[in-house]
């Protein structure tokens, strides 16, 4: 009769194979895992970056009412506002007091302005950007428009 020492002595570790299947195992959970929470880190900064603009967009409003319906000529002007969004840029700031011209005003699809009074967005992601909302280095930006009824991608409006 085989003593059960003598069974559990002769296993000492793993074999090739069980070490292989483990590492696939692990390899195929961290190829599943993975781009999920790559989404769920982007959907995070997205709605970090909405924040902030709602929330710069009433510091705005505050220093429209102490200045006599005047807008800030940047967001240095104000105080306690992120300067940076959450992909490291700086957030975009345009007053269209004293400005000539619509050349530089954010636009929907009909290439008409979003805003009346002034705009606030994030470049996003890839940290590019030019006016028009349906331009491919628009279309991940986090902007303010409907003079604030809106803050979202830009891909949405």
């Amino acid at each position: 009769m085989v003593h059960l020492t003598k069974l559990f002595k002769r296993k000492k570790g793993f074999t090739l194979a069980e070490l292989l299947l483990a590492v696939a195992v692990v390899g195929i959970l961290v190829a599943i895992a993975f781009p999920s929470y790559s989404k769920y880190v982007e959907r995070m900064k997205i709605t970090t970056a909405v924040n902030d603009i709602i929330d710069i967009g009433v510091r705005i409003e505050r220093f429209r009412t102490a200045n006599n319906g005047g807008l800030p000529d940047s967001l240095a002007q104000l105080q306690g506002v992120p300067a940076m969004d959450p992909w490291d840029n700086p957030y975009q700031y345009l007053s269209f007091e004293g400005l000539q011209g619509k050349g530089k005003m954010r636009k929907d699809k009909n290439l008409v302005p979003v805003n009346t009074d002034f705009d606030l967005y994030s470049m996003g992601e890839d940290g590019r950007s030019v006016a028009p909302f349906t331009a491919k280095q628009s279309r991940d930006d986090v902007v303010r428009a409907n003079d604030g009824g809106f803050v979202g991608l830009a891909a949405d409006y």
